[in-house]
């Protein structure tokens, strides 16, 4: 229980409860990381010698904020401090943290988090990227990757998010219901992108970050509670659920992709599923159409196909150009392309995803699937070519060992037959 890859899977999990109880303690987002930082690193050195703690946020949270006074103290002595009986290292006051953690004073410490994050006086690309950053411990590399941006232009970005919020003196409280509905977007788009790191992991690094996925549904659970008839935010839960009940079948027994329509159905969570299509057929009863239920739609579609052949790929097509009207986006196109090549075939497909290639150059799955389509055509050397640069932007081992399949393919398919 005390391994490495359990203690890094344990910080990963209560990062975000941890670092929330901190910031509300210290209001101050630099003095938080740092504190949650030190205790990890204690972490890191004690847990191996006496065994995890029984609950390892609430060890982190008093850790931490013990590391932080310690370090206000260096840097100001004039600061007043908390009564010495509220820091001091007091017999079990692990169970005491433990038993508050689940009180009404630190239920909402990450919701709360999340709207400090998302505050209007911050771009929204800045609210996300903060929010990712702080709430998730996502590091600069994963979000310029959900961003298609470079490292340093993201650096910048919650740089600047950090300061702006420092300067205008923002209040880290739970925000009003107005203000909450003012900031709903920015919420969900960051909850449903902290999702999609958990999910998008590699099979190797399942355990450590799975956490992630379904930390984002329990939070959008709660959101849900928050803004009970809000189709939007259905949708939102609805599409996570249906992706997060494929996991179990994403990858075989050696950690290779399987792709959606090669996995055993047997395998997906049926629960999930059944809570995801009952969120997708209540979202659409409000008749108030928007992005998260029509992509709820869609993976709806592919969670009621029993096999691969029963997908209804026109319906999936209409509801990616629906898509496409609501949140224009090269990425949208290019899922898009998928459904195309299955209704009107590969080279409609490609005609659809080759104006995207200037945009799309420095991302992996637009030269997989070109290359894909091109393999379907014949024109191998073609395919091989963008396969070896989808190989070369893989943001995984997976993801790599995928492409060489379709590359050894090709290498089989042109070695003249012996006789």
């Amino acid at each position: 229980m005390t391994d490495p890859a359990w203690i890094a899977s344990a910080l990963d999990a209560a990062r975000p409860q941890a670092m929330a109880a901190l910031l509300r303690y210290f209001r101050d987002m630099d003095t938080a990381e740092e504190a949650f930082q030190d205790a990890c690193l204690k972490a890191l050195k004690n847990w191996p010698k006496n065994g995890p703690p029984r609950d390892p946020a609430a060890w982190l949270i008093f850790v931490g904020r013990n590391s932080g006074i310690d370090g206000v103290r260096k840097r100001s002595r004039q600061v007043a401090m908390p009564d010495e009986d509220q820091v001091s290292d007091l017999e079990d006051v692990e169970t005491d943290m433990a038993e508050r953690l689940d009180g009404a004073h630190y239920r909402d410490d990450i919701l709360r988090l999340l709207f400090v994050c998302c505050h209007p006086d911050l771009p929204a690309t800045q609210q996300i990227a903060l929010a990712l950053r702080i709430v998730s411990g996502l590091s600069v590399r994963q979000i310029a990757r959900a961003f298609l941006v470079s490292e340093s232009a993201m650096e910048q970005r919650i740089t600047r998010a950090k300061a702006r919020i420092a300067s205008a003196g923002v209040p880290f409280e739970t925000p009003g219901p107005v203000e909450r509905a003012e900031r709903l977007a920015a919420v969900a788009t960051m909850i449903y992108l902290v999702f999609n790191e958990g999910y998008s992991t590699a099979s190797a690094e399942a355990s450590a970050r799975a956490a992630l996925a379904e930390e984002a549904i329990r939070l959008g659970r709660l959101l849900l509670r928050l803004f009970p008839s809000e189709p939007e935010i259905m949708g939102l839960v609805a599409l996570m659920l249906l992706q997060h009940a494929r996991a179990p079948a994403r990858f075989d027994a050696s950690g290779e992709i399987v792709l959606l329509e090669n996995q055993d159905r047997s395998l997906w969570r049926r629960n999930m599923i059944d809570e995801g299509l009952a969120l997708v057929d209540k979202a659409l009863r409000h008749q108030k159409p928007g992005p998260y239920q029509v992509q709820a739609a869609i993976a709806a579609l592919h969670s009621r196909a029993q096999k691969t052949e029963d997908t209804d790929w026109k319906e999936i097509d209409l509801l990616y150009g629906l898509l496409e009207r609501m949140q224009p986006s090269p990425v949208v196109t290019l899922n898009r392309a998928v459904a195309v090549s299955k209704v009107r075939g590969p080279e409609a497909a490609l005609a659809m995803i080759e104006p995207l290639a200037d945009r799309l150059s420095g991302y992996f799955h637009f030269h997989g699937l070109r290359g894909g389509l091109l393999m379907q055509l014949g024109r191998n050397d073609e395919a091989r070519e963008a396969f070896d640069r989808a190989i070369s932007l893989a943001n995984t081992a997976a993801e790599a060992a995928h492409i060489r399949t379709h590359i050894d393919r090709l290498m089989v398919e042109s070695t003249p037959a012996a006789g």
